[in-house]
């Protein structure tokens, strides 16, 4: 595992985050309440792990 230095906070800038949704892809910042409380809940996977499931 490597290690992985964190930028001091003044050097930090916010990442915008995308997904996909109905179709074609919105930023997560313009979601309603409700929608981002949907997405936090989602659960992410990769296709190899996918792969590896019997």
């Amino acid at each position: 595992m490597t290690h992985i230095d964190t930028l001091p906070t003044e050097q930090r800038q916010r990442c915008e985050v995308w997904t996909r949704v109905m179709g074609y892809h919105r930023p997560v910042s313009q979601f309603n309440v409700g929608k981002r409380a949907e997405h936090r809940e989602r659960r992410h996977f990769t296709e190899r792990d996918v792969a590896l499931t019997p």
